[in-house]
């Protein structure tokens, strides 16, 4: 792909990120396991994306944390807040209005 295209498609993904680790730190997973997980799901993001990202959301009181210490070694845990759940059912309310739009303009083209 060329490197014009390569950002248009960065912007567009940018997003979803967000959207998908709202919905699915619902149920509490540390940032190596959520990585797997977007993977699992299609949205390719590396750690170096992922972290700085955890930590706005939690600082913009969208996640919630704690050190799990119980193994080996600790792990920082992160869970979706309820101010974050509300922003995850918004973003994808809004998610579904677009994806109409988008399909009925696409249905114009045939």
């Amino acid at each position: 792909m060329n490197e014009t295209l390569d950002t248009h498609l960065q912007e567009l993904r940018r997003g979803t990120v967000v959207l998908a680790c709202l919905q699915l730190l619902r149920t509490p997973g540390y940032g190596y396991s959520l990585l797997e997980q977007l993977e699992q799901r299609g949205f390719a993001t590396d750690a170096n994306t992922l972290y700085p990202l955890l930590r706005r959301l939690e600082k913009q009181e969208y996640l919630t944390s704690e050190w799990n210490t119980d193994e080996a070694r600790p792990r920082k845990f992160y869970r979706t807040s309820e101010a974050g759940i509300r922003l995850a059912d918004t973003l994808t309310d809004e998610w579904r209005s677009l994806t109409a739009a988008i399909a009925s303009l696409t249905a114009e083209e045939h």
